[in-house]
């Protein structure tokens, strides 16, 4: 089963085929429905409506996990049999009684006529058997499991329902991205929403409520930009109508997902993917210690998941061991890694060497992996445009992207990272990292409020698959309604 991450669309747009390729049920049959257009992210029929529709949903997942599992066991058994029947006749023959030498003849002769018929045994030919079909790139252990019908699993899909999904088109990668998300921000959540409930409280917003409600936001890393932009929109809101609580987490989340999308809307590319039929060059740029050879391994695995043919350049070549963490990386998603062993190789060499393998096998994506630099460092910045030209070279058709990886736990810090490479490395996004290790998730919006980049990706944990493309809805969600 292949999720092309990223290219994934929601509702209506995904024209009602499922990711297993399943044909599309009766939309009469999908239980009810979420209003896309649902500021609140809430199901317009109620809590019970959408328990149901969760329910159904997780019954569907559930019918099609098992009958994966028994396509699975069937194929294997297939294998088994497959595999047992040209040995069955040949061990028959080696098991079967010696036949009895003619009468008559010389313990010799009888010795060498056996001798004989053993050897012609021995040396027929095994029927041919069918070569293995080509197993997919990604082991089997990688792919997401269902779990509990839980709050986790209905959370998940009531997100999913708000964006206008149908029953059909809820996928198991999702509800477990989600859930991940959802575990990822948790430490943001806990103090973020739990400061903010303690403010609101159950009485109408006042000016005291939104003083409690910025140092909030600020401590959360929100930035100073964002927190103005959304004081200002509620004390207009307060201006002009009563307030309560439940309308105000309302506004704010709509608020929140206005400042993040604002920098996305300005690319002109609600999702970063790579274009088909055409080289795409992604650079991978930070500081040392912020995860850009594990992201750029989670970046490969995704894209392979993703049905894209994908490259590595392990350009990184002063940190001790980065070639080998890069190799490992490669493997366990089966993507080739190019490099050059010997210390303290020229990058620029190295990427050179990969566009030109890239070129040769028609490569759709190549992931550059480069040193951990500081901005202040002129000579370490001049070595990335020293790569940057390489690239427009050899491949000026090529679409190029210079990813800078942020770690969130770095909050204030991550955000002047950010702003200093965007001068002087020609940024065209953000890679978020490390967000179930910080309570600083809210320096999202500072980076896309005060440094004006997209964010296009974020990780949330260690594993392969802890890293999806950013979607501000559900990233709101898991922060603020979790």
């Amino acid at each position: 089963m292949v999720y092309d991450w990223f290219n994934r669309t929601s509702g209506a747009a995904d024209q009602g085929v499922a990711d297993n390729g399943a044909p599309e049920p009766n939309p009469s049959q999908d239980g009810p429905q979420a209003d896309p257009s649902s500021p609140s992210g809430e199901p317009v029929d109620g809590d019970a409506a959408a328990l149901e529709w969760a329910k159904q949903a997780y019954a569907r997942l559930k019918a099609q996990q098992d009958a994966a599992k028994q396509e699975a066991a069937k194929q294997e058994e297939a294998k088994v049999e497959q595999v047992a029947a040209p040995v069955a006749p040949l061990a028959a023959a080696v098991e079967a009684p010696t036949p009895q030498a003619p009468q008559g003849l010389s313990l010799l002769e009888q010795a060498a006529a056996q001798r004989a018929e053993r050897q012609q045994a021995i040396a027929a030919p095994e029927p041919a058997q069918s070569p293995p079909a080509d197993r997919p790139p990604n082991p089997t252990a990688t792919e997401p499991e269902l779990g509990a019908f839980d709050d986790t699993f209905t959370w998940s899909a009531e997100v999913l329902a708000a964006q206008g999904k149908r029953i059909d088109q809820v996928s198991l990668e999702e509800i477990d991205w989600l859930s991940r998300l959802r575990q990822g921000l948790e430490k943001t959540r806990q103090g973020f929403v739990t400061q903010l409930l303690e403010n609101l409280g159950d009485d109408p917003l006042t000016p005291e409520v939104l003083d409690d409600l910025e140092g909030t936001l600020l401590r959360a890393d929100v930035g100073v930009k964002a927190t103005d932009q959304v004081l200002e929109a509620l004390r207009k809101r307060l201006n002009e109508e009563v307030v309560d609580p439940s309308e105000g987490i309302r506004f704010l989340k709509e608020q929140l997902r206005g400042i993040l999308d604002q920098p996305i809307q300005a690319s002109a590319h609600a999702l970063l993917a790579p274009q088909r039929d055409r080289l795409n060059v992604w650079l991978m740029v930070g500081v040392n210690g912020v995860g850009k050879t594990t992201t750029l391994g989670k970046l490969a695995n995704l894209a392979v998941r993703s049905g894209y043919s994908c490259l590595i350049a392990a350009a990184d070549t002063f940190r001790a061991a980065a070639v080998q963490q890069v190799q490992v990386w490669g493997d366990r998603s089966d993507v080739p890694v190019i490099a050059n062993p010997s210390a303290n190789a020229d990058p620029a060499a190295v990427v050179f060497d990969a566009i030109g393998a890239a070129k040769a096998k028609g490569t759709e994506l190549v992931l550059v992996d480069t040193a951990g630099r500081l901005q202040t460092k002129h000579n370490l910045m001049e070595e990335l445009a020293k790569v940057r030209r390489i690239i427009d070279r050899l491949a000026p058709d090529a679409v190029v992207e210079s990813l800078l990886v942020l770690d969130a736990s770095q909050g204030q810090n991550g955000l002047r990272q950010a702003m200093a490479f965007a001068k002087a490395a020609g940024l065209t996004g953000v890679v978020l990292t490390k967000l179930d290790g910080s309570a600083r998730g809210g320096v999202a919006l500072a980076v896309a409020s005060e440094a004006g980049l997209p964010i296009r990706f974020v990780g949330a944990g260690e594993g392969i698959r802890d890293l999806r493309p950013f979607n501000s809805f559900e990233f709101v969600e898991a922060l603020l309604g979790g």
